[in-house]
């Protein structure tokens, strides 16, 4: 018996069909990917991955989708498409599907990945086994899921926290919110700072501040790379590199309100299981998270400080775990259970 599986995302889609073992272990058997501008909807991405009669064999499917689901249905943010549970039920033959938050997906993935799929930032103090997961992933955008142990399984509830209040705690910071609202507005999300356009925001706070952070104006080489690349990647990986001093402030910056922001999640849930940090800009940072600025802010928690130096913090380095976490819910719905049984 298979599984559908996809990722939902601005820019790509990613299919895969999974075999899951009677113990419940998941293999991939075929995984494509497909730019989403040249396709008008899901259902056209699904009739070019699916061959003739695959659906016989799915026990479900499952999407996680880079937008909030309403009544199973989603629209996708910054991409024309209404994904609507039903028509793609009908579509797969009455195939069970359900639609999940990218973020939620993200989350569940991680519960299925192995231990080295993580790198360690904090080592957990005393493991709660069961404790609420907090998971906070910036990428393009910023999401935020909470995994909850309901006496059985974990379920992954979804938000969107990435799009609350940006809150500066540092003079440097407030000087960057009111920057950001000269080029936004007056709402300034986290999303809006921890992000790739976050990034690149950031630098040109920086850049624009020369003098007070001393930092020079901006090198040929890195001008060159900046024209002829991706300007947020670039920066990132000149900063993490330090091989500019903007830029190595841009990523010190990042890291420190990341920090904040890991831990506030934490407080929020009550996360005695710990912090994920996913998303695509993490692993590519890591020698930044893995410095005393990330842990330091996420430590700045007043009379709950201790606690927030008593909780695990890890990074996943699987690119895939939305795409293995719509695979896992199918492979631990009861619904999939009864029909394997």
């Amino acid at each position: 018996m298979t599984i559908l599986a996809g990722d939902i995302g601005g820019t790509k889609t990613v299919l895969a069909i999974f075999d899951i073992s009677a113990n419940g272990q998941l293999r991939s058997v075929r995984e494509q990917m497909f730019p989403c501008a040249d396709y008008a909807s899901l259902e056209a991405v699904l009739d070019a991955f699916l061959r003739e009669r695959d659906h016989e064999a799915f026990i479900g499917a499952c999407f996680g989708v880079a937008g909030p689901v309403t009544h199973e249905i989603a629209k996708i943010t910054n991409l024309p498409w209404t994904i609507d549970a039903s028509k793609l039920s009908t579509k797969l033959g009455g195939l069970p599907v359900t639609l999940l938050n990218d973020l939620q997906s993200t989350a569940l993935g991680t519960l299925a990945l192995p231990a080295d799929a993580f790198a360690q930032v904090q080592a957990a103090r005393n493991p709660d086994p069961h404790g609420t997961i907090a998971v906070i992933a910036p990428g393009t955008g910023l999401g935020e899921a909470t995994l909850i142990w309901d006496g059985e399984r974990y379920v992954a509830l979804p938000s969107e926290g990435g799009h609350a209040d940006f809150a500066p705690t540092t003079d440097e910071e407030i000087d960057l919110l009111r920057y950001l609202r000269g080029i936004h507005g007056h709402h300034i999300s986290n999303e809006r700072v921890l992000s790739g356009p976050g990034i690149g925001d950031i630098y040109g706070f920086v850049r624009s501040n020369a003098d007070a952070f001393g930092v020079g104006s901006e090198p040929h080489w890195l001008a060159q790379e900046i024209a002829n690349g991706d300007r947020n990647a670039v920066v990132a990986a000149a900063g993490v590199a330090n091989k500019d001093p903007a830029c190595a402030k841009t990523m010190q910056m990042f890291v420190e309100i990341l920090g904040g922001e890991a831990s506030n999640v934490a407080l929020r849930t009550l996360a005695t299981g710990g912090v994920v940090i996913g998303g695509g800009i993490p692993p590519k940072i890591l020698p930044a998270l893995q410095t005393g600025h990330f842990l330091a802010r996420f430590a700045e928690k007043g009379r709950f400080s201790d606690w927030a130096r008593s909780l695990g913090v890890r990074v996943t380095l699987e690119p895939r775990a939305s795409l293995i976490g719509a695979a896992q819910y199918v492979a631990t719905s009861k619904d999939s259970k009864d029909k394997r049984s």
